[in-house]
């Protein structure tokens, strides 16, 4: 992976309860000619330092220190997964200028819903009750479409196991925080940024409709519907994805 400075930028976000390590064969036959940076979130993966706010906003913040610590200044593209997409949102309301270019993969810009929420605290007791390995073996699962639950096994115990491994603390405060998170469509709506969407047609966590009519919202607004992809489109279906990221990444970058 190359991390030479003057190269423009591609950043990725993980999700819920994910690692960079989500990001390693979707990445693995990127150009040379991009600088990847690949992060863990505040409290996932290795980076399991003592978390006193697991707010979108702190984790935005965390992505700038992230971003400043590389020597990286310029305008970078944010690829991003489900809750990493909350994350570029925050970001891109507070640092507009850092942004050259977003892609939400199996993201939204809405609020949760009172329903989401609720099942949110349900979880959250679910998981302080029984522990995190439990709340795994049934939460990954119904992330795939219907047709590949069964064949994607690899990519289904890929995230079961780096689930298993975030600590309770950072299952349930990653939680709270995505409950507590405000609505920003304004940012897609106002974006001077060009702004991919991608959606699985069979996504139980960020309805397909409601990604229809945000992919509208920017200015220059690009998007690839799935039929055959639930929540985990990087996952189900990536070879279409990377190539609807790379597309997007010429034209932010001219390559």
């Amino acid at each position: 992976m190359s991390v030479t400075p003057n190269l423009p930028t591609i950043v990725f976000l993980h999700g819920f309860a994910e690692s960079r390590e989500v990001w390693t064969d979707f990445t693995r036959t990127f150009p040379d000619g991009y600088r990847l940076l690949v992060p863990n979130l505040l409290g996932h993966g290795t980076n399991l330092a003592p978390v006193p706010d697991f707010s979108m906003e702190a984790q935005a913040r965390h992505v700038i220190d992230y971003l400043n610590q590389k020597g990286c200044p310029e305008p970078v593209l944010l690829v991003c997964h489900s809750m990493g997409g909350y994350v570029a949102l925050a970001l891109a309301e507070r640092w507009p200028q850092r942004v050259a270019g977003l892609a939400l993969i199996n993201s939204t810009a809405l609020a949760d819903t009172d329903e989401k929420r609720q099942n949110r605290e349900k979880n959250i007791g679910f998981v302080e009750k029984y522990g995190v390995a439990k709340f795994m073996e049934s939460f990954v699962r119904p992330l795939f479409a219907p047709s590949n639950r069964d064949k994607l096994t690899d990519a289904r115990a890929l995230l079961e196991e780096i689930g298993k491994a975030t600590p309770v603390a950072t299952i349930t405060g990653a939680m709270r925080g995505m409950a507590a998170r405000p609505e920003r469509t304004k940012v897609l709506a106002t974006a001077k940024f060009p702004v991919l969407m991608v959606a699985g047609k069979h996504d139980v966590a960020v309805h397909f409709d409601d990604a229809v009519r945000q992919a509208a919202l920017p200015a220059e607004g690009h998007a690839l519907f799935l039929e055959g992809s639930g929540h985990q489109a990087y996952l189900e279906q990536p070879e279409p994805t990377r190539r609807a990221v790379l597309a997007l990444a010429a034209a932010v970058f001219g390559q």
